[in-house]
């Protein structure tokens, strides 16, 4: 009886071995690898940008006049990235009938056949700077993140973490420039902070911490997608220390710059979720214009988010 169960015993052990090498040595196991190589691309940290610093014409011994900026998110769809060419197509409209200067982009999509960035600076013939934010191209076929484009020459990209989902798999980032104008350098900082309300907070604190650091008492452009309503307090306590720029211009108007609807249609929910903020420097730039715009695609716009504009010069050119 004993040898029966000792045989029983080894013959299990035996199967349980046979079964594991054809489990782990299957299409399986090169499946398991790859989700645990795709996983591990997408939770690794943004560490590199990619670089364009020279726009394709020369811009040199230009007179200074008011620089116009606009921050735009591009709305990638993913995954089903609807009318993204055309709507690519009208921006880059808009950003030649406004004469744009400098851009400040979110969510600027990669995919295996498609590169926003790539196709926006050979469209607009500006340098440009373009950082990773959430996914990874390379490994799942995407990725989304911030970018710069400019007019002028830009140099001295940087940026900063500003938090992280609970598994590491989505990030919030900002990426900054110095952009040689005419008109003398500015700091721009392209930005995109996340949803729930405490993470805002937390996210938007670093982000003052991080350009009061770096902006070296040179006057600065912050804009993006803050996600986040002007009534909330900790965007009232940033409007107290840097120029809301829209506000500044437009202090009774309507400030909606994303659209919440219905599928019938209707509003569900309006919210200004975009902006464009001035940190002064030594050198103080005052705003001429500021505006809230969209380019128009067939019946629709260039993305969900209208854009934000401004016009700047130094106080001493205005």
């Amino acid at each position: 009886f004993m040898n029966a169960i000792y045989r029983i015993g080894f013959m299990t052990i035996q199967n349980l071995r046979s079964f594991c090498r054809r489990f782990f040595y299957s299409p399986l196991r090169s499946l398991f690898r790859s989700l645990n190589s795709a996983v591990l691309a997408v939770k690794a940290p943004s560490s590199t940008v990619t670089v364009r610093a020279t726009p394709a014409a020369r811009v040199a011994n230009q007179p200074c006049k008011p620089i116009t900026i606009l921050s735009a998110n591009l709305w990638h769809d993913w995954p089903r990235y609807r009318q993204l060419k055309p709507r690519l197509n009208a921006f880059a409209n808009l950003v030649a009938t406004e004469t744009v200067d400098i851009i400040l982009l979110q969510e600027v999509a990669r995919t295996s056949k498609f590169k926003v960035d790539e196709w926006l600076a050979d469209r607009l013939g500006m340098g440009y700077t373009y950082l990773r934010a959430n996914g990874h191209e390379p490994e799942i076929g995407f990725e989304e993140g911030l970018a710069v484009f400019s007019r002028f020459p830009l140099y001295g990209a940087d940026w900063q973490q500003l938090g992280t989902s609970a598994f590491q798999l989505s990030r919030r980032m900002a990426l900054g420039a110095e952009v040689k104008t005419p008109c003398g350098n500015l700091k721009v900082f392209s930005v995109h902070l996340g949803l729930s309300s405490t993470a805002n907070r937390f996210q938007l604190d670093r982000l003052r911490d991080w350009v009061g650091k770096t902006a070296n008492q040179q006057t600065s452009i912050i804009g993006g997608d803050f996600n986040t309503h002007e009534d909330r307090a900790h965007i009232q306590g940033l409007q107290k220390a840097w120029v809301d720029i829209f506000r500044h211009k437009n202090p009774g108007r309507d400030g909606t710059t994303h659209e919440l609807r219905w599928p019938w249609g209707r509003i569900l929910r309006q919210h200004r979720l975009d902006y464009l903020f001035m940190q002064n420097g030594v050198e103080r730039w005052d705003v001429l214009e500021a505006d809230h715009i969209h380019a128009q695609v067939g019946k629709g716009v260039h993305s969900d988010h209208r854009a934000v504009l401004a016009r700047v010069v130094p106080v001493s050119q205005a």
